[in-house]
């Protein structure tokens, strides 16, 4: 039975219409649905019917009150915000909700009723996600899901399933665009509604599924089975539907809107207009500008390696891992898609020679890191068959000044970095002459790192710190500073213009660099 309460409710949400009342009175039915989404993009993301939907955009959509609401259509829910502080501030929304606080248990950070258990909670260490494993949950929530890392997001995936049968399992991922490099992963994971240049765009709403194969997605044509190493695996569905402030009447007739106008430029575009494509908040002591690797990829063509022999490669090792081996290659300025590999390969010293040399051209010097111990079977590999290589380890010591300052570098990597920083600044004599290819992840991982000034000059913080924002190292980043920078000093040695220990500048007009005709 609908109460004047639930009337009062629809009422304002829906104004004054007799037939959109009925309509929604109707899906309350008896009693249990406790709260209704707004007409809209609102309902398109509760009704659709995608195993993770994306329901992101500008802020004021609904977002939050979208993921306590599809709670009450799941026996077992898990509602997430990256801390534990964040979200606590759910606990009150979601007890206006049922109208009371019957059930919740403090301790636990749940609500327990009759026929179903919600959880709030926060992941705000990379380990924190080990919290929310072996127990079956048919929904899952994320607040703001570009707060958290692409690892976590997988990881408690991983349990989204039902413990009765015939109980729908699914997760909704609720944020506004990135405006930190960290990130960005969920523009590569919702690639075909979110990267522009992405081969297979997809509609709003539209539902595409995906699978894995060795550790990478993989987007096929429905739900399946698909044979996978010989296994039958059904695919998961995803999709993204905008969320926008003009559907949400509690806030859309506030003054709400005037209030993200006024935010600052690259917040104002994220949040009030919800574009993807928004400037990212760089961090004050962030290494290299956000605005500096976009330009960079906004001057990648994909001929633009044309009359150019190959300058360097830049070889980042796994030795097996869970992180992948990259391989990164240039001809001048102009850096070729990456290529990342996972498994067993990046453990075969053969099998990751192999490959470098299936990409390596003009006898190009390969800088190898050997600073985590991973890079001994593949330079074997190097010297049997005569490969040129340099070794990079960024534990050694530094030599040469940052350019304006003066100042010294604390070892090696932090030289790799600063140099890569000066190798893009748009301010120098002519410019950069630096090309990235357009991959989300690089960009993630070059705007990444922080610095700080030490006793020996500049400090670049540890790898795990690295690695514990970002929930991944990064290795693209770290092939590609290899390859420009030391790979930089290894083709002017040999075409005999080195430089010492000056910042490079990406080699576009020595003669002995000119693809022969």
């Amino acid at each position: 039975m609908t109460t004047v309460e639930d009337l009062q409710v629809l009422e304002r949400l829906l104004g004054t219409s007799p037939d959109m009342k009925k309509e929604m009175i109707d899906k309350l039915g008896d009693k249990r649905r406790l709260w209704t989404p707004n007409p809209g993009q609102q309902t398109e993301a509760f009704n659709s019917e995608a195993d993770e939907v994306f329901y992101g955009g500008t802020a004021g959509g609904g977002k939050s009150d979208l993921l306590m609401g599809l709670t009450f259509t799941h026996k077992r829910s898990l509602v997430l915000r990256r801390t534990n502080k964040e979200a606590s501030r759910f606990i009150r929304r979601y007890s206006e909700m049922v109208g009371h606080r019957d059930g919740w248990n403090g301790q636990t950070q749940t609500f327990t009723f009759p026929d179903r258990l919600v959880e709030f909670g926060g992941v705000q260490l990379e380990d924190d996600k080990q919290k929310y494993k072996g127990e079956p949950k048919d929904f899952i929530g994320y607040d703001e899901i570009s707060d958290f890392t692409e690892t976590q997001y997988r990881f408690i995936n991983g349990w989204n399933r039902a413990a009765d049968l015939g109980q729908r399992c699914r997760v909704l991922a609720a944020g506004n665009p990135p405006t930190r490099p960290e990130g960005l992963w969920v523009i590569k994971y919702w690639g075909p509604w979110l990267d522009p240049t992405h081969p297979n765009p997809a509609e709003d709403g539209e539902l595409r599924w995906f699978t894995t194969m060795n550790g990478k997605d993989m987007e096929v044509d429905g739900p399946g089975p698909h044979i996978i190493d010989g296994n039958p695996i059904m695919a998961r569905s995803r999709t993204f539907i905008p969320a926008r402030l003009s559907d949400n009447p509690d806030l859309a007739e506030t003054n709400y809107g005037s209030v993200l106008a006024a935010l600052p430029p690259g917040l104002r575009e994220a949040y009030m207009e919800g574009r993807f494509d928004a400037s990212l908040r760089d961090d004050d002591w962030q290494v290299i500008p956000t605005a500096w690797v976009e330009a960079a990829m906004a001057r990648w063509e994909e001929n633009g390696h044309d009359g150019l022999m190959q300058t360097a490669m830049g070889i980042d090792c796994a030795g097996g891992g869970v992180d992948a081996a990259v391989i990164s290659y240039r001809y001048g300025g102009w850096f070729a898609p990456l290529v990342a590999l996972e498994g067993g390969v990046t453990a075969d010293g053969s099998a990751m020679s192999a490959q470098v040399v299936r990409y390596r051209k003009d006898a190009s010097p390969v800088v190898v890191d050997v600073g985590g111990g991973y890079a001994g079977a593949i330079i074997e590999r190097f010297k049997d068959n005569g490969i040129e290589y340099v070794r990079f380890d960024g534990s050694a010591a530094a030599m040469g000044t940052a350019i304006g300052s003066g100042l010294k570098f604390h070892n090696k990597r932090a030289w790799k970095y600063w140099r890569m920083r000066e190798a893009l600044d748009p301010d120098q004599e002519g410019g950069s002459a630096v090309a990235l290819p357009n991959d989300p992840i690089l960009k993630s991982d070059l705007c990444a790192a922080r610095y700080n000034l030490g006793p020996r000059g500049i400090q670049i913080e540890s790898n795990d710190k690295i690695k514990e924002r970002i929930g991944r190292s990064p290795d693209r980043g770290v092939s590609v500073m290899m390859c420009l920078v030391e790979g930089d000093r290894a083709a002017n040695r040999r075409s005999g213009h080195g430089r010492g220990n000056r910042p490079p500048k990406a080699i576009l007009g020595y003669s002995k660099h000119k693809r022969r005709r």
